[in-house]
């Protein structure tokens, strides 16, 4: 099964903690068409899984669910984004998704702190820990063997290396 075939049951799903509805009136707030929204989602979720992965191996899978357990939801958060991304990160990340989608950059700036926790709402609706999440398991399991371990740590550690 696919990462977007776990997204889209876990968030189907009433018992888990994701709720397609609720995901899916938070991004209706941004007052943009679906394929738009879908392509800055794509994007945000690509630098979200980089940050994530980042901070797994820096600072451990303790680090990673402390901040999806705390920022994951369908408010707008500044801070998710600020904890995720440096300045200059969230900079690259605005121009990004403005260049691919077409937004005004100011768009995508208000935009950007209530993507980033709907990304990691759907993250979290597998469960709040990796062990027992399929889905951020799958999002931080860089080789695609099905599990976390040295080996996609040492693959995200090479491209810094470079």
């Amino acid at each position: 099964m696919g990462l977007f075939d776990q997204i889209v049951n876990a968030a189907g799903n009433a018992g888990q903690l994701g709720d397609l509805a609720q995901i899916g009136n938070a991004l209706a707030q941004a007052d943009t068409d679906s394929s738009t929204m879908q392509s800055a989602l794509s994007i945000v979720g690509n630098q979200v899984r980089s940050a994530l992965q980042q901070k797994q191996a820096n600072e451990g899978a303790g680090a990673v669910e402390a901040l999806i357990n705390q920022f994951a939801g369908t408010s707008a958060n500044p801070q998710a984004v600020t904890s995720l991304f440096s300045g200059a990160m969230q900079n690259q990340l605005i121009d990004t998704i403005a260049q691919s989608t077409g937004l005004d950059l100011s768009q995508v700036q208000q935009m950007l702190p209530m993507l980033v926790p709907v990304v990691l709402k759907f993250i979290k609706a597998g469960g709040s820990q990796i062990a027992n999440n399929p889905i951020l398991a799958s999002f931080l399991d860089t080789d695609g063997d099905g599990d976390v371990d040295m080996a996609d740590l040492m693959k995200l550690a090479s491209q810094y290396m470079n």
